[in-house]
């Protein structure tokens, strides 16, 4: 794994919308609404890495085994039982800075704990994602924002939520994708907003 979070960094093009689009078996103005509404325009920072947030509640969960890194990512403030106990890092480095001090502690429960790319998969559901393990899918992600793409997609597939996308059900996908608490969000009402706008 490189110390920077640096791959290729390439950026989407037209082609791998289709292409993955196809590969689901979903309109391709159905994918590119999940797209509007689900990345933040790109999926790399302006350093050429992914865009990454790290989970502290899912390092605690990963070190659980490990009492000795468990303490020591607990006294640096990089994981607790529950979500939500401190804010987010502002800025794409504060959260990288975050990422690089667990990945010191434990490189793969850093990693797990972590969502990347467009989607913003969490690394822990890199088997969804069809990777072997979660360097494999960091990897891929720091690559191009079209492997991003395909995480995104072969979540959504092993989600169960083709059927969702392929039905322009909106509801059901913004549940499954985003949890229960998607209408406070109006997430099912951005998506439909979003795929009348790619329908063009």
């Amino acid at each position: 794994m490189t110390d920077d979070f640096k791959g290729a960094a390439l950026p989407m093009t037209a082609e791998d919308v289709v292409t993955v689009a196809e590969e689901i078996g979903v309109e391709v103005a159905a994918l590119k609404a999940v797209l509007a509404v689900e990345s933040a325009g790109s999926g790399f920072d302006k350093s050429g890495r992914p865009k990454a947030l790290f989970e502290r509640h899912h390092f605690f969960k990963h070190l659980k085994t490990k009492p000795v890194e468990l303490d020591q990512a607990v006294a640096m403030g990089l994981a607790y039982p529950k979500w939500g106990e401190k804010p987010y890092p502002k800025g794409s480095d504060a959260v990288y800075a975050e990422i690089a001090a667990a990945y010191d502690i434990d490189a793969d429960a850093a990693l797990l704990s972590t969502s990347w790319g467009l989607g913003q998969v969490m690394g822990s559901n890199y088997k969804m994602v069809g990777c072997e393990n979660v360097a494999e899918m960091l990897a891929q992600a720091m690559q191009s924002e079209g492997q991003q793409l395909r995480h995104m997609a072969n979540f959504c597939k092993s989600a169960g939520l083709l059927n969702a996308l392929k039905s322009k059900d909106w509801a059901a996908f913004a549940k499954g994708y985003n949890g229960p608490q998607y209408a406070k969000n109006q997430y099912d009402i951005k998506l439909a907003n979003a795929y009348q706008k790619a329908l063009g």
